[in-house]
């Protein structure tokens, strides 16, 4: 595997953190998917 350079880690980090808080909004905003999502992952087990 290639190593990556200062900026494109840096770039990976905040495509992850932009994701994360992307991920967060949507709770927020449309909590019965969130609900549906962890009911859907609970019925895996």
């Amino acid at each position: 595997m290639p190593q990556l350079n200062q900026t494109t880690k840096r770039l990976l980090i905040w495509v992850t953190v932009a994701v994360a808080l992307g991920a967060v909004f949507m709770a927020y905003i449309r909590p019965e998917f969130m609900v549906e999502l962890a009911n859907q992952i609970w019925l895996c087990f």
